[in-house]
């Protein structure tokens, strides 16, 4: 029903597209014309939103289209035992046409999309302190070039969700990848579509940043352990009992000590002994 001159009319719907299959599709469905609806009674113009599953086989991923999806996980038995055959496919769903873009051009561009969420995350953190602490709504990756080591990604901050693009190096992806096969490898072994967004990067930076808190106070507490042991070491194996006064360590560089192990025997003492 046209909702401006309330005549019925008809709508082509796809329920799944293959850019290996048919031909045109792709640039179709990324410039929104799969969407595209006109009445032919007024010509009134608006884009449909409906569930639509992008199947490229070549690359070898899926993106569901689903509009306002909020499930992390969605099992389809239907599509599982459908393709049940296929290995190493990697299956998204996405609540936002813009999503469904960018995740095409993610995985059509060989990266690997929850670095890429991991990065976008990072960045997008970079982008609000120069903003003077702007809010970021939404990003996506806009821009990737392998040979310039060079990524970007276009960010809707502020009131008015203004545009803002930067761009960052390789290695920060590189490093979001290292993060990501080290604490999302169970993430990667669930079957079914994943719903991989800001709100799943903000999880996998949260345990990154808690981990490195840990290992930062578990290497103070072995620093500590070193220095008190040290400490009761010396005091049970030495006695200091010709130490120079300050001016004359300064000059000579040199303490003398008595080891109760070996008496009379001279040796340069660590500075911590000293001061």
């Amino acid at each position: 029903v046209c909702p401006m001159c309330g005549e019925m009319s008809k709508a082509d719907v796809y329920t799944s597209i293959n850019p290996s299959v048919t031909k045109g599709v792709r640039r179709r469905a990324l410039d929104g014309e799969l969407f595209a609806w006109k009445c032919p009674s007024c010509g009134y113009s608006a884009r449909l939103t409906y569930p639509i599953l992008y199947n490229d086989m070549k690359n070898r991923f899926m993106v569901y289209f689903i509009p306002k999806i909020d499930h992390f996980q969605l099992c389809d038995n239907e599509l599982e035992e459908k393709y049940s055959n296929l290995r190493n496919i990697s299956k998204r769903i996405v609540p936002t046409f813009n999503s469904f873009k960018e995740k095409i051009f993610i995985f059509e561009s060989g990266l690997d999309d929850m670095s890429v969420e991991l990065t976008k995350l990072a960045i997008s953190q970079t982008v609000s302190k120069k903003l003077n602490g702007a809010e970021i709504h939404d990003g996506y990756l806009s821009m990737y070039d392998r040979e310039r080591n060079t990524m970007g990604f276009t960010y809707f901050t502020g009131e008015k969700h203004t545009p803002y693009v930067q761009t960052a190096r390789l290695e920060i992806y590189v490093k979001s990848k290292k993060i990501v096969d080290s604490l999302a490898y169970k993430d990667k072994k669930l079957k079914g579509f994943l719903k991989i967004d800001r709100e799943w990067a903000e999880n996998i930076l949260y345990r990154y940043k808690r981990m490195k808190h840990i290992e930062k106070l578990n290497k103070l507490k072995e620093e500590a352990v070193t220095v008190v042991s040290r400490f009761f070491w010396f005091k049970k194996h030495l006695q200091i009992s010709d130490i120079y006064t300050v001016n004359n360590i300064r000059k000579h560089k040199l303490v003398k000590a008595k080891c109760t192990k070996n008496q009379g025997s001279t040796q340069r003492a660590d500075p911590f002994l000293i001061y």
